[in-house]
């Protein structure tokens, strides 16, 4: 069996020795798959780190999250669009819009979502979506760049059926993460109308632990809860949601 974590920022920890012990864990549970996405100039050379130790695991996205983007963002775009050279990378992200924290820097999320949306299309990588009391903003930014090239992931899904096929009528997979596991949520009665085969597993790790770790640091390693909760919704296997979710993943990220 093997479970992709498809959005881990396991690359926050800093100590080589817990950075060790988290992968190990991972490896343990089976979580041999571990994409890491970007946030702003500063966190590419900790992905750089992980993925240098682990370069069988660990996958690189390179992006500028939305809650990052401020006066001045325009120099953090040229040195991350500066740093895909000479780098591997899977996937543009994260990038969206997040309207939870910031409402004034909506224009500017907007314009660097746009931008960074182009990059994807042009070098033919997929994008990673942040979207947080947004999806209205994010759905007209999609409509308009839609084409043949546009694809990717909808990190952390909490939307509603309507919002969850809008998305994957637009070309994208809905991340699935330790929300699923929450009783009130109500992403179970969603995934129940939505098709195995428009869905990844993420963690979101060390944010949004699953039960029953909920409430305390999450790692990729607790994506076995996640897979565990997925296969109980759609009424099958462990070992079948993560062939599934894995291949999913494959498709999308082309490894």
């Amino acid at each position: 069996m093997i479970l992709t974590d498809t959005h881990t920022h396991t690359y926050y920890e800093e100590d080589p020795e817990l950075r060790k012990q988290l992968i190990q864990r991972c490896l343990d549970n089976q979580v041999s798959r571990l994409f890491l996405p970007n946030v702003d100039s500063k966190s590419i050379a900790l992905i750089d780190t992980l993925c240098n130790e682990y370069p069988t695991h660990c996958f690189r996205m390179l992006g500028l999250h939305p809650c990052d983007v401020k006066d001045g963002f325009e120099q953090e775009l040229a040195i991350i669009k500066k740093a895909m050279e000479g780098r591997k990378v899977y996937a543009i992200g994260e990038i969206g819009i997040d309207l939870y924290w910031d409402k004034s820097t909506l224009d500017m999320q907007c314009i660097a979502f746009t931008e960074q949306i182009k990059w994807a299309k042009s070098l033919a990588l997929p994008i990673v979506i942040h979207c947080r009391e947004a999806f209205d903003e994010v759905f007209e930014i999609l409509e308009q760049q839609k084409d043949e090239k546009l694809r990717g992931i909808f990190h952390c899904f909490t939307g509603n059926l309507e919002q969850a096929k809008r998305a994957i009528d637009l070309g994208f997979y809905l991340g699935i993460g330790g929300v699923v596991t929450y009783k009130k949520a109500g992403l179970d009665s969603v995934l129940k109308e939505i098709d195995l085969k428009d869905i990844v597993l993420e963690t979101d790790s060390p944010y949004l632990a699953p039960v029953p770790h909920r409430g305390k640091k999450n790692e990729s390693a607790y994506l076995v809860h996640v897979a565990d909760k997925v296969a109980e919704i759609y009424e099958t296997t462990i070992e079948h949601i993560a062939e599934v979710t894995t291949a999913n993943s494959v498709k999308i990220f082309g490894a």
